[in-house]
């Protein structure tokens, strides 16, 4: 079955950095675009960042462009989000999700895994 497991959350302050990692199983991961979608406290969820089923392409939401990058490595069924210059307002629990195409948000499947809690404060 679809699972994913996120990992790489922490405690972080301001203006630092994290790499969240997200491995991929039960579909064949290398023919998806991938996404990653944050979940803040009283906050509905909110895509974060995309990349084509290749690399090739990638996109990040306007409120962390210029600080997070997306990634992956299909060898792997892996896809990770560094993040740098944290804000308090990237505390969120992060998941990712194979994503119904590129041009969309909207994930593909609707198994979650347990996500990563990013946590930033100092």
């Amino acid at each position: 079955q679809v699972q994913f497991v996120e990992s790489g959350g922490d405690l972080a302050q301001p203006g630092g950095s994290l790499r969240l990692s997200c491995v991929a199983s039960g579909f064949e991961f290398r023919i998806y675009d991938m996404g990653w979608y944050r979940r803040a406290p009283g906050k509905e969820r909110e895509w974060v960042a995309k990349i084509s089923n290749s690399g090739a392409v990638d996109d990040v939401a306007e409120s962390v462009k210029g600080r997070f990058i997306v990634s992956r490595d299909n060898a792997k069924n892996t896809v990770n989000l560094q993040m740098n210059s944290l804000e308090p307002e990237d505390t969120a629990v992060y998941y990712c999700n194979a994503l119904v195409s590129y041009h969309s948000a909207e994930p593909r499947y609707d198994t979650w895994g347990q996500g990563t809690q990013v946590t930033v404060s100092s």
